[in-house]
């Protein structure tokens, strides 16, 4: 008899081809199955609650996975950390939890994080890959309110990505903020986007991110974003912001 593992999981997602296993390179998926495999020689494959592109990160991405072998929270979440140590990832906790646990289909709710670092023109030499730099300042408030527009249920196909394998377009955006946040420890200014929904489209927070950047530049006004969901049509949509910026912070399942 198997017992079912939830993971939580923290990962910084530079140097990975994504969550996925794939055969042009290191992956997420594939540094925590052999993690495994090297604990208890089961070999396992991870469900996750949503995959993640090359250079995205997560904060508190979840997965499941079954193991035969008798163990305890501590012992699986200290033996799979040791094995990951050569990667940069790790696995915050480790809960049995039932076999109708899955990590992906119970899923209530997604949140992700969008961090641009704006208003410097040096690059930053440690943020690069965790931001996305734009030297110049953006008008944060006109960011917010076009945001505003994208809240609720809609067809994004305007900002879905062309290979996106979604059987449907429609959305329910249940939030999307941009606030400006403070650090003192580096030059510039900071930005986070944040979103919330069930589920999210291929590609969906980074070409919010693009077209809300238009916004903050002058470039478009908050109707442009309208029209732009109003169209149905990824041309009409803004460009698609770097990997770089984008976190999956959490995930929530029924209590």
């Amino acid at each position: 008899m198997t017992q079912r593992w939830k993971l939580t999981i923290e990962y910084d997602g530079t140097d990975f081809v994504g969550w996925q296993v794939q055969e042009n390179g290191i992956s997420v998926q594939g540094c925590l199955e052999k993690a495994v495999h090297d604990f208890c020689g089961e070999k396992v494959t991870l469900h996750v609650a949503g995959r993640t592109d090359s250079g995205v990160h997560a904060i508190g991405q979840v997965a499941h996975m079954d193991l035969a072998r008798p163990s305890t929270e501590k012992e699986v979440r200290d033996a799979l950390n040791a094995d990951l140590r050569p990667c940069r990832v790790s696995i915050v906790r480790a809960e049995p939890v039932s076999q109708n646990f899955h990590a992906r289909f119970g899923a209530l709710n997604r949140i992700y994080c969008y961090k641009i670092l704006m208003n410097r023109w040096a690059p930053p030499a440690l943020a690069a890959p965790y931001v996305w730099h734009v030297g110049w300042d953006l008008n944060v408030e006109a960011m917010h309110q076009a945001a505003q527009h994208l809240i609720g249920k809609h067809d994004f196909s305007s900002f879905r990505a062309a290979a996106c394998q979604a059987d449907s377009p429609i959305r329910t955006l249940k939030r999307l903020d941009v606030i400006e946040t403070k650090h003192n420890l580096d030059f510039g200014r900071h930005v986070e986007i944040w979103a919330e929904a069930r589920s999210f489209l291929h590609h969906q927070i980074r070409n919010i991110a693009g077209t809300l950047k238009l916004v903050g530049e002058g470039k478009w006004t908050t109707d442009d974003v309208k029209h732009a969901l109003e169209a149905k049509d990824r041309t009409r949509g803004g460009p698609m912001a770097p990997a770089s910026g984008l976190y999956f912070v959490r995930i929530d399942y029924p209590e």
